[in-house]
């Protein structure tokens, strides 16, 4: 359930989204080791290290989609094995398929994304691949209502 430490580390996760540079959605990721209360691990959504990213390609969807790194990825490769066992705040969208994939690979244990609106594609089919991915896998996940 959630808790003051889920809305701080939400609130973490908001103030790291910020710092990418995407001119319509910013998602921040913060990776938590839940005994200890300890980041591990941040990201935003970027284009990778040392890949220019000018405004055309960040306003060209096509272009963009194909070229950026989503804010959980950039966490998990990070935190590398020390993500085994945490817990994943995204904000502000939950976890696409893709990044699911990743998060049950990497060992997350627990994600904390905001209630998400699933009433517009392609978010409606993310989320529904990737909660399928998620119960399977035993992740847990909380939905919070910010």
């Amino acid at each position: 359930m959630s808790d003051k430490w889920d809305k701080r580390f939400m609130e973490l996760a908001g103030f790291i989204a910020q710092w990418s540079k995407d001119p319509s959605t910013k998602v921040g990721a913060v990776i938590v080791d839940p005994r200890n209360k300890r980041v591990v691990s941040t990201g935003f959504n970027g284009f990778p290290y040392g890949v220019e990213d000018s405004a055309n390609r960040l306003e060209d969807r096509s272009i963009k989609y194909e070229m950026v790194v989503h804010a959980e990825t950039n966490a998990l490769m990070f935190a590398g094995s020390q993500a085994n066992g945490c817990t994943l705040y995204v904000t502000p969208l939950p976890p696409c398929a893709r990044c699911a994939v990743l998060i049950i690979q990497a060992g997350i244990k627990r994600v904390i994304s905001p209630t998400p609106d699933t009433s517009k594609e392609p978010w409606k089919t993310q989320f529904s691949i990737s909660s399928q991915m998620f119960k399977e896998s035993g992740v847990t996940v909380d939905l919070l209502d910010l």
